[in-house]
């Protein structure tokens, strides 16, 4: 095993999560899916993580109870994120995790992180390696410098960092970085 990965899951238990590496996405979505009781509903943000791995589309296929937003138009969406804050399971990514085994999550509209510290009676984080950095002082950079800049460009907004592809540290009204946890 990567001792990357073997480090910071073995820090991620110390600070009271259940960590599992797995090697392949086909692994993770297995895990995941025999986590969740097809009778619980789950859902989940805008992560591009779960989505492009596949985990969505097996737990929409799978026969689980699943509330998806992004099937939602954007105008009902934030009355759709409040009224299934409460469901069973809650899934997302990290910004970046630290070698430590600490989560950081910049988000826009704050359902992402407020799932992750209080609402939903269990929450599963799926990071790949690429969110993992050694320091926190690693994992600011990283959110500021890559991840909200590349979630910028997903969304139709006029940020700085949109167009430029970095972070000014802006206060725009369509910023993406309201709420940092």
């Amino acid at each position: 095993m990567n001792p990357v990965l073997e480090k910071t899951a073995q820090a991620l238990t110390k600070r009271g999560a259940e960590a599992y590496v797995c090697e392949t996405a086909k692994q993770a979505i297995e895990l995941v899916s025999a986590m969740i009781d097809k009778a619980e509903s789950v859902t989940w943000g805008g992560s591009m993580t779960i989505r492009d791995m596949g985990l969505t589309d097996a737990l929409k296929n799978g026969g689980y109870t699943v509330y998806d937003r992004d099937l939602i138009p954007p105008a009902e969406r934030a009355a759709f994120v409040r009224e299934h804050f409460f469901s069973d399971w809650y899934l997302m990514s990290a910004n970046a995790v630290t070698e430590a085994g600490e989560l950081l999550n910049l988000d826009g509209m704050g359902n992402r992180v407020a799932s992750l510290i209080y609402g939903p009676s269990g929450v599963i984080v799926i990071a790949g390696i690429n969110k993992i950095v050694p320091t926190l002082e690693d994992a600011y950079r990283r959110v500021r410098e890559i991840a909200a800049p590349k979630n910028a460009q997903r969304f139709s907004i006029q940020t700085p960092c949109k167009k430029t592809g970095s972070c000014a540290n802006c206060l725009s009204p369509d910023t993406i970085c309201s709420q940092m946890v």
